[in-house]
């Protein structure tokens, strides 16, 4: 539908009751609105409300739907009003290069029998851009303080699975954790602009790091991490500011598995400070420090000899991972010595010790992880570790 482009909610939002209604009474139907103006200035509220909420791009969306209304009524005014707009919210989106930040989102579990029917339920919450976990916690705690008292409200302060059991059966309990907006590879691949990953969104992420002996953090070699994926049961932006979670799925990384994660991390914030249009020389040389500069440089090659030191001789045959992981290493090298380069074009003359410096460190890096890039391609062992652990489960 139509309408379905602007918004995968917009048929739910705009469903037409079938109740019969007193001849005092106005059917949707049969209201004043229920006409070409009325649809004409329902479309104009619209693309001005996106204008205010800085989704350019969806004014265009808008507009697609009153065009062909205002080109049938030959209304030359209208379409001159209309492209004036369109004009406007296209030279904005040139303007700001992409440099533009949307909404916050965290998700909020609420557990105790002192919330009702709230009890066992997540919501995705939309905050306004760059607002805090501590303010919103404590927002949440203003509230909740009042309402059952300050010595009957917990606040969770991680982001762990949440053992109910466990739980003070008198307290009332609510655990708030960042999220970020989750797509699939192949739903990145439409999905190219900020807008577009911020615009119809339903799916969020985020990230438990653990250790088996229970602390969040340890050695290299056991650091697993937890990535839960919420679903929700409407898409931002929406009418109403949180949204239910529907579906949960929960994803386990091994230790290698997180170091795949990091460096592929990496490479990809190399690639957009290569990248960006304009240049940035600031926002290049920062990345490029944290990937070759000296306080960590140990970074990369601990990783290399954690999980591919039996490789290094060219002896033993690499498992899935491994092959994996070293492929990710020839392509952090690449972008690292692209970074340099652009960065060595975009200098000025009192950085060029600097530019020497990182210069440096990369041929270091290259030296050391070199055997690496050397080795034979061989097929990966049978006894490679599994994949990831994949629970799916459904809303707790």
């Amino acid at each position: 539908m139509t309408f379905e482009k602007l918004s995968p909610n917009a048929v739910e939002e705009s469903a037409v009751s079938d109740d019969v209604v007193s001849p005092d009474e106005e059917g949707i139907c049969t209201g004043k609105h229920f006409t070409e103006a009325g649809l004409m200035q329902f479309l104009d509220e619209a693309a001005k409300l996106f204008n205010q909420a800085g989704f350019f791009e969806a004014i265009n969306g808008v507009y697609k739907i009153s065009i062909p209304v205002a080109e049938a009524g030959r209304n030359f005014e209208k379409l001159k009003l209309i492209h004036t707009d369109l004009y406007e919210a296209f030279n904005k989106i040139v303007q700001l290069h992409g440099k533009r930040i949307f909404s916050t989102y965290f998700r909020v579990g609420f557990y105790g029998s002192r919330f009702g029917d709230l009890d066992g339920e997540e919501y995705i919450y939309k905050e306004k851009a760059l607002a805090k976990l501590p303010e919103i916690a404590h927002r949440f705690e203003e509230f909740y303080f009042k309402k059952y008292g300050k010595d009957n409200m917990v606040i969770i302060k991680d982001s762990k699975i949440v053992e109910q059991s466990k739980l003070d059966p008198a307290k009332a309990y609510i655990q708030i954790t960042y999220v970020e907006p989750f797509f699939h590879d192949y739903e990145l691949r439409d999905r190219v602009t900020t807008f577009e990953r911020n615009f119809n969104i339903n799916r969020f992420i985020f990230a438990t790091p653990f250790t088996p002996d229970g602390n969040p953090h340890g050695e290299l070699h056991e650091q697993h991490k937890r990535k839960t994926i919420l679903t929700t049961a409407n898409h931002f932006p929406y009418v109403k500011t949180r949204i239910l979670v529907c579906s949960r799925e929960t994803v386990v990384l091994t230790p290698i598995e997180v170091a795949i994660e990091d460096v592929q991390k990496k490479i990809a914030e190399l690639d957009a400070a290569i990248h960006q249009n304009p240049p940035d020389p600031k926002i290049l040389q920062m990345v490029l420090q944290g990937c070759i500069g000296t306080t960590v440089n140990q970074g990369p090659m601990e990783v290399a000899n954690v999980f591919l030191k039996d490789l290094f001789d060219g002896k033993k045959n690499a498992t899935k991972h491994q092959t994996k992981l070293r492929l990710c290493f020839r392509d952090f090298s690449k972008r690292c010595d692209d970074a340099l380069k652009k960065n060595k074009k975009l200098i000025t003359p009192d950085q060029k010790e600097y530019q020497k410096e990182l210069e440096k460190n990369y041929n270091k890096f290259e030296e050391q992880l070199s055997p690496l890039f050397s080795i034979n391609p061989t097929r990966p062992q049978t006894s490679s570790p599994p994949s990831s652990e994949k629970v799916t489960s459904p809303m707790v």
